[in-house]
């Protein structure tokens, strides 16, 4: 799995490329969370990814997401939670919660 710093190369690169792409980061987390605060995943219009904001329990979600912000311009906060509904549709019942930043970058 490539670091923090080459998720943002990755997206770099990708950029350099012409491919419009969103960037996710891990801004919070609450109790238990696969992955820490500043975790990224960064996704390209075809749905191509590199990184990891959830090793995997919430990825589809946040991909889905970032497909629409690539798409839609405006950026989201995401929280994926027990207490929320959406927890049982990602998969996250491990007991806690993950808030994710979803921008598209320029």
């Amino acid at each position: 799995m490539a670091d923090e710093d080459d998720i943002l190369s990755i997206g770099a690169a990708w950029r350099a490329e012409g491919r419009d792409i969103a960037l996710a980061t891990v801004i919070d987390t609450w109790g238990s969370s696969p992955r820490p605060a500043g975790s990224r995943l960064v996704v390209d219009r075809n749905g191509a990814m590199q990184g990891s904001v959830s090793g995997g329990c919430i990825e589809g979600a946040v991909v889905q997401e970032a497909l629409e912000v690539i798409e839609d311009g405006k950026p989201r906060q995401l929280e994926f939670g027990v207490s929320n509904e959406q927890a049982w549709d990602v998969g996250l019942a491990c007991g806690g919660t993950v808030r994710v930043f979803v921008e598209r970058v320029e």
